[in-house]
């Protein structure tokens, strides 16, 4: 008797698939693809957009975006807010919007975050060549337009025969599912084979359980690093995003205080820790505080939790100074682990640090070195009040004044998003996390138009959460199309929008490599062609209004924290406009950044730019 089959299209069989994939991790199950975002052109409407169509919103829900990029940030910002236990797909035709898809993967890829493309692809029979938007590439007839997005995924397939689909689809579910592999998965879809029926086999459409794992720690591995800590004078955690993604808090803080040892953490991992845990030292690298940068440089054993150890955390390889510094990295990815010459705990981070409690019973850090790292601290946290504090309320408003805002607007629950510009560094060194997902700076990437279509996926996992983006005027420029979305499906998105005419945070990088802020300000051309004149007499809080939202200006601090206040309290999207003083309050780097500098200029200001860049970069060691 043969197995039982269903007559479906390749897109139908795809959508009903993906409707039936589950994850579980602590008991918990989710839909591993909860929803799929689209924009239809002809290489999907009659494919995967009829499919999407015939299942109906209760099997597969559907968004509808305006950005083939944005739709992929929406989708990241979902599945971080849910610790990668619930994704996403986006659905797109082919040409441009396929490769429009490519800036949003590479930031899911880099950043270790699922999502699922399903772009539409040129006809597997040929039959039609050259069809529209097809790239005809003159010796290799299978290539496409979707092979950019080769690079950048974590799983690619081309579908070219409707069978294919069952040995893929289950791959990438894999991938997606598996907290060490997981990034953009790319399934292209020919558009043929999308409509093309086949009899499918009905158990590929029964309910899977896909389960995170949380591998423990080798005992070899283990032992040889409770040995490590014990025998350090000077530890200090970087506390990563992995952190995070496996719930590890809980696990970081009773670690945290039955050892004393204290954390500091990267952009992704800010908020491991409550702000106000004595042993949370805010940021670390060429954005932290002057606490955790001081206590790097003198550190014997530096514990990674779930960190990639960007150039950003390593101050480009100068920060940790200490001769006899050593690493021990704990990281669910090997490929992380090892990074740094470090002894390695390949493992889930939660279980990885109830190991280490278990091993360390009874270990603490010498009474003098928490006594300097609390007092550090404190001093920190005197900068922070000054940067925040607005003497005269009446007063156009600094940007960490707004800040200082803001942190007195949220609540615990409140998520606040960032991605680029000169807010990164502000909010590394100055936010004060009062939970874990609260902080949200996508700085994998550092990808400008990020903060909006995020807001929107983050709004979409955490229904209840004020969500707050932040934006430049450069970055709303970027991509604001996504405000259309968020009114469509009645999200009370917040956004903040701060007007300083220009990039803010590469004028300051331009003026300190020798570039004097050149093409940076959004400025008329001056007589002598450089963009100095005026400013752009372009209004962007009448933009957003025109897109929908509710629009708040705020001119004054005391003006913007009743803005904040009104716009937290409304239940529909609400812009928060304010144009903010450009004097600098923020407090300065802490240690540096590598950005070459030009080895021969004329021009002074790039000569002096060199002679900072030489007195800094013989800092640099290699960690071996």
């Amino acid at each position: 008797m043969s197995a039982p089959t269903r007559r479906l299209t390749t897109a139908q069989a795809l959508v009903r698939f993906l409707s039936a994939q589950y994850t579980e991790r602590d008991g918990v199950r989710r839909r591993l693809i909860a929803g799929t975002w689209g924009i239809f052109g002809h290489g999907n409407v009659a494919g995967v957009g009829q499919a999407l169509l015939e299942v109906g919103e209760d099997v597969m829900p559907f968004h509808q975006g305006r950005n083939e990029q944005s739709m992929v940030h929406a989708a990241v910002g979902y599945a971080r807010q849910l610790n990668r236990l619930s994704a996403q797909a986006v659905t797109t035709s082919i040409g441009p919007g396929a490769t429009n898809l490519v800036t949003g993967a590479a930031l899911a890829t880099i950043n270790r975050l699922p999502v699922l493309l399903l772009p539409g692809d040129y006809f597997a029979s040929h039959a039609p060549d050259p069809l529209l938007q097809q790239l005809e590439h003159p010796v290799e007839a299978d290539v496409s337009v979707n092979d950019t997005l080769r690079p950048v995924s974590r799983y690619f397939d081309r579908i070219t025969r409707p069978e294919a689909l069952i040995p893929s689809a289950l791959q990438a579910m894999r991938v997606l599912a598996d907290p060490a592999e997981t990034g953009a998965v790319t399934l292209a879809l020919p558009q043929d084979v999308q409509a093309e029926a086949y009899d499918w086999p009905e158990e590929f459409f029964a309910e899977r359980v896909w389960y995170v794992r949380r591998p423990a720690p080798d005992p070899v591995e283990l032992a040889a690093a409770v040995e490590a800590i014990r025998s350090a004078e000077r530890p200090l955690i970087v506390a990563g995003g992995g952190v995070h993604h496996s719930e590890a808090e809980a696990a970081l803080k009773a670690f945290v205080e039955d050892t004393g040892i204290p954390v500091a953490s990267t952009q992704a991992g800010k908020g491991s820790l409550r702000h106000d845990h004595p042993a949370d030292l805010g940021g670390i690298g060429h954005t932290g505080t002057a606490v955790s940068d001081a206590l790097a440089r003198t550190a014997d054993l530096v514990i990674g939790v779930g960190t990639r150890y960007s150039d950003f955390t390593t101050a480009s390889g100068t920060l940790f100074q200490n001769p006899d510094v050593r690493f021990l990295n704990l990281n669910i990815t090997g490929f992380d682990a090892h990074k740094l010459a470090a002894r390695t705990l390949v493992c889930d981070a939660r279980s990885g640090l109830e190991r280490l409690a278990e091993g360390l019973a009874g270990h603490r850090v010498s009474e003098s070195y928490e006594a300097e790292y609390r007092a550090g601290k404190e001093r920190w946290d005197e900068v922070v009040e000054a940067a925040y504090r607005a003497a005269d309320e009446n007063a156009v408003p600094t940007q960490t004044q707004v800040l200082g805002a803001l942190d007195a607007a949220v609540g615990d629950d409140d998520v606040v998003i960032n991605a680029a510009g000169s807010l990164p560094g502000d909010l590394h060194k100055l936010w004060r996390s009062r939970s874990p997902r609260q902080y949200h700076l996508e700085y994998g990437y550092s990808c400008m138009g990020y903060e909006i279509p995020a807001g929107i996926g983050v709004q979409q996992a955490a229904p209840g959460a004020p969500v707050w983006a932040l934006v430049g005027d450069g970055t709303y420029l970027m991509m604001p199309t996504e405000i259309v979305t968020a009114v469509q499906e009645r999200l009370p998105l917040n956004i903040v929008l701060i007007q300083n005419h220009g990039y803010a945070s590469i004028g300051g990088l331009s003026q300190e490599t020798g570039g004097e802020r050149f093409g940076t300000a959004y400025r008329f051309r001056a007589a002598d062609g450089t963009f100095t004149g005026a400013p752009l007499p372009v209004d962007l809080a009448a933009n957003a209004a025109s897109l929908g939202m509710d629009v708040l200006r705020a001119k004054t601090v005391r003006e913007l924290r009743e803005a904040l206040a009104a716009a937290r309290a409304s239940d529909r999207p609400t812009c928060v406009y304010v144009e903010t003083d450009p004097a600098p309050t923020a407090p300065p780097a802490e240690a540096w950044w590598d950005v070459p500098v030009a080895e021969t200029a004329t021009r002074e200001a790039a000569v002096e730019a060199r002679e900072r860049y030489d007195s800094h970069v013989v800092d640099r060691r290699r960690h071996l």
